[in-house]
Parts: C-alpha cells; sequence; structure tokens
C-alpha cells in the first residue's frame, strides 16, 4: 500500500513539474537573476564614480560584467529549474556567480583576498557543463 502512495506521490509530482508549475528553484533562479543584474548595474556605476585604484576599478567591472551576464542567464533560463538536472546546474551557476563576483568586490572593495575567485570560476562552468547536459537530456 505504501509503494502505490509513493508511486501515486511521483507521478503526481511529476506531472505538476512537466506542467511548468514553479518551483521553489524556478523562483529562486529568477530572484536571483534579477538581483544579480540590479547589483551589476549598481557596481557599474560605483566602479565609474567612486575613487578607486585602477585594479580594483577592473576588478569591480569585472564582476559587475560576469554578474550582469550570469543574472540574465538565470532570469531567462529559470523555468529548467523544474527538472532536476537544471535545477542542479542553475544553482551551481548562482552559487558561482556568489563566488567569484563577491570574491573580486570584496578584494576591490575590503582590500580581501580573491580566494573564492577561482573556485567560483570552476562552479560556474560546472553548471554550464551541467546545463548542457540537461538540453541534451529533454
Amino acid at each position: 500500500m505504501k509503494t502505490n502512495a509513493a508511486l501515486a506521490a511521483f507521478v503526481v509530482l511529476e506531472e505538476r513539474m512537466r506542467t511548468g508549475e514553479r518551483t521553489i528553484t524556478i523562483r529562486l533562479a529568477g530572484f536571483a537573476g534579477g538581483l544579480f543584474a540590479a547589483c551589476a548595474v549598481a557596481l557599474s556605476a560605483y566602479a565609474m564614480h567612486a575613487t578607486l585604484e585602477p585594479h580594483a576599478r577592473e576588478q569591480v567591472i569585472i564582476a559587475a560584467t560576469f554578474a550582469f551576464g550570469h543574472g540574465i542567464a538565470l532570469a531567462a533560463l529559470a523555468r529548467h529549474g523544474a527538472h532536476w538536472l537544471g535545477a542542479v546546474s542553475l544553482m551551481a551557476l548562482l552559487a558561482g556567480v556568489l563566488l567569484f563576483s563577491g570574491s573580486l568586490v570584496g578584494a576591490a572593495v575590503a582590500h580581501g583576498p580573491t580566494t573564492f575567485a577561482p573556485l567560483g570560476g570552476m562552479i560556474t562552468i560546472a553548471g554550464w557543463l551541467l546545463f548542457a547536459a540537461h538540453c541534451l537530456r529533454r
């Protein structure tokens, strides 16, 4: 009896995901995408108007460009979060942007190390590769 109930629950869940019901991953990816794009605009303005050393300005511009591009991608691809592989790829992109751009901004503003930037870049690359695999599976 428990097996039939579990199977029925799985079928209902699969149907909801297939029909495009909004899941937390979809909402989170769309929200993060919009937030990253907005932060990128603010960072660009900060880079142009703040008194920064040339290297720090370059770091902020790179972080803003990275966050803007991936923010738009997250917002546009959010609907793929309904499938588990799509969700994992989007969460990897989200984490990668936070680590990469956050590390660069932290270094430029607070003179901290960029220790997490390479890790963020690798996670972002992995996220894009997972997304490519997700697209092949569909």
